[in-house]
């Protein structure tokens, strides 16, 4: 008995048993059809796969979990970011400038800079994180004799 559940009989103990070549026969076909190979051991056909096509299969794959998730996960993230920003919130832009979110309409955001309170207008878009520690709007004498 095979590990699939199919009795296989040689030609020898089929002609001892009494049964003619037809059975034999239909016995091989139905090994054929359970294992999917002609002869060819289950452990062969994962080489193959390895080996062949199949290895490409599985990196499109690995690649797909480890680069695109991880990114969609991250853009998500953002998107909810953005889509939060209130007056009074706190921001970082990717250029760099830190100020206080005056106001927000549709994708275009008004923000409150320095100690003059310098309102200056960005796309929704170049806010890069909002900050959780107050940012520090006073100016040092370093900064203004410069």
């Amino acid at each position: 008995m095979t590990s699939s559940g199919v009795v296989l009989l040689s030609s020898d103990a089929a002609g001892a048993a009494g049964s003619n070549t037809a059975a034999t026969t239909a016995a091989a076909d139905t090994t054929t059809a359970t294992t999917g190979t002609s002869d060819v051991p289950v452990s062969n056909f994962f080489t193959q796969l390895i080996s062949g096509p199949g290895i490409l299969i599985i990196l499109v794959i690995v690649m797909f979990a480890v680069m695109i998730i991880p990114q969609r996960r991250r853009d998500k993230k953002v998107k909810n970011m953005l889509n939060s920003l209130k007056p009074g919130d706190r921001v970082r832009t990717v250029g760099g400038i830190y100020g206080t979110v005056g106001s927000v309409k549709d994708d275009v955001i008004t923000l409150i800079v320095g100690p003059d309170k310098i309102r200056l207008v960005f796309a929704r878009g170049a806010v890069s994180t909002v900050e959780d520690s107050p940012v520090e709007n006073r100016m040092t004498e370093e900064v203004k004799n410069s």
